[in-house]
């Protein structure tokens, strides 16, 4: 069995690996600047993504899903280390936290992914590409020195974010705006037959040719004051010079902290949230896989709860499944769980032995890059599908869009759930009462279980009843009706009699 799935593994390296380098070229990035928003050390959100791929994309039951920190837990882990007064100790906080995801893990708590509407998966997807899109033309104009992360949504409000976008397009940078050309040219080309159907282009991600291309504008242009591209708009990873200056970077939880009551309070915090965004990740991935495979969520919950244990207790920020550096491994081509390794492996790389020259890659590559990911999870084409479908499925797909637009990914998903429950109650209050019309003859048929949540539906269609007419009122395919249910049919079939209405009742008994 181990045989098999080494085979299976192995036999798709011709697209894992470069499906690996493109997420490292998506996530190195966002790493650092996942750190800084949290206001932690730089090097513990790549500790995380390392963990990520290393550790958790093999206990993961998940294919394609990528691991690492998340932007949604930014506020949350800045918050959590300025109340708790160290990094360290907040550490501390990350290892229970992943205790508890553990447990969760254990006691089944990830079933809860199954309960989240298609249209609303899909409805968050598109919100995150938009956001993604968003985020990244300030940097491909060169106005915006500090690198948006991922997910991190409306900084302030929607507002605020149309104007950010104004101001970076009056300010532009002629250096990032020529290399964000030949990005988005080369990863265009990169998807036309010509390119894909040659033995040897074939091999490279376009994702690597933009980059490349940026890193020699870059340094084709350091002495020219006009396209030069500045240092603030550069990648800029902490020098480390290799294995021994690695681990002097690693950071280790405080345990004495152990009677602290906030480091409890804030690992619940964290426990919850990481939770949810990852069974989120996992059902969006899920979505997106062009093989249609599903994941177990319960696994997910303990490969999440092993990963932030020993992202704690190595100086590593809380992780989830992260959505965008997933879709960037579909969209890439990834088909095993050897892409997310192989990127984890260049991760540690990177930051052991080749910080000084990935520190050349221009900003406006890389977002080109995600402004990719984000069209594909966002084209016109879906938009128009979902609304083809009808408003039951358009309704919670649009507003969650709108929802994760204005506030964030939790908050977002909450309103689109509540938006498609609504359209299930509603789906289910017409399905349960049917009433058919043959002239005088009218069949009332109750079927499911009736409640009083469809007395006034039951209400509309007995008034919809002419006089002098026959009607059936059939429960036999009822599996239960509620008291308040047969009190209307009861009081409806007294009345009936003035308007000469004969009423037959089949598998009903209005006595109590």
């Amino acid at each position: 069995m181990i045989h098999k799935h080494v085979k299976y593994y192995f036999e798709h390296l011709d697209s894992d690996i470069p499906a690996g380098l493109v997420v490292f070229l998506v996530a190195l990035p966002l790493c650092l600047g996942i750190a800084m928003a949290s206001g932690a050390p730089l090097f513990s959100g790549v500790i995380s993504g390392i963990i990520g791929g290393l550790v958790v994309a093999w206990l993961s039951g998940s294919q394609l899903s990528v691991s690492g920190p998340a932007a949604g837990l930014t506020a949350i882990v800045m918050l959590a280390i300025q109340k708790l007064g160290s990094f360290e100790s907040f550490l501390f906080a990350v290892v229970v936290a992943g205790i508890m995801q553990l447990i969760l893990g254990y006691l089944r708590a990830g079933t809860i992914g199954a309960y989240f509407p298609s249209a609303v998966i899909k409805g968050m997807l598109a919100a995150i590409g938009l956001i993604l899109v968003m985020k990244q033309i300030p940097h491909i104009v060169g106005f915006d020195s500090q690198y948006e992360v991922d997910e991190a949504y409306m900084p302030g409000n929607a507002e605020s974010t149309v104007f950010i976008l104004y101001k970076s397009l009056k300010s532009c940078t002629l250096g990032p705006i020529i290399v964000s050309v030949l990005a988005i040219v080369a990863l265009l080309s990169w998807e036309k037959p010509l390119f894909k159907r040659n033995r040897i282009l074939s091999l490279i991600p376009g994702p690597l040719v933009a980059v490349l291309l940026g890193v020699a504008f870059n340094l084709a242009t350091l002495d020219n004051p006009v396209l030069a591209i500045y240092q603030e708009h550069l990648v800029s990873l902490p020098t480390i010079h290799g294995i021994e200056g690695f681990l002097g970077q690693l950071r280790f939880p405080d345990f004495t902290q152990y009677a602290n009551p906030e480091i409890y309070n804030i690992a619940i915090t964290i426990a919850i949230v990481a939770s949810l965004e990852s069974l989120l990740g996992l059902e969006a991935t899920d979505k997106l896989d062009p093989l249609k495979r599903v994941a177990p969520t319960n696994r997910e919950l303990k490969a999440q709860g092993i990963g932030n244990i020993l992202s704690g207790l190595l100086g590593g920020l809380p992780m989830t499944a992260v959505i965008v550096r997933s879709s960037a491994n579909v969209n890439a081509g990834g088909r095993t769980k050897m892409a997310c390794f192989f990127h984890a492996v260049l991760l540690l790389l990177s930051v052991m032995f080749m910080s000084g020259y990935l520190n050349y890659i221009p900003l406006a590559s890389l977002a080109c890059i995600l402004i990719l990911t984000g069209y594909k999870l966002a084209k016109p084409r879906l938009f128009m599908e979902m609304y083809a479908k009808g408003m039951n499925q358009f309704a919670p797909f649009i507003i969650t869009v709108v929802a994760v637009l204005i506030s964030d990914l939790l908050k977002g998903m909450a309103i689109g759930m509540v938006c498609g429950l609504f359209f299930v109650i509603k789906a289910n209050f017409h399905s349960t009462i049917t009433l058919t019309q043959d002239g005088k003859n009218y069949l009332l048929r109750l079927q499911k279980d009736v409640s009083f949540l469809n007395k006034v539906l039951l209400r509309s269609y007995l008034n919809k009843v002419d006089g002098n007419s026959y009607l059936i009122i059939d429960g036999s395919k009822a599996q239960f009706i509620d008291q308040d249910i047969l009190e209307t049919i009861q009081d409806f079939v007294n009345a009936a009699k003035d308007d000469n209405i004969t009423v037959e009742l089949k598998k009903i008994s209005t006595t109590p």
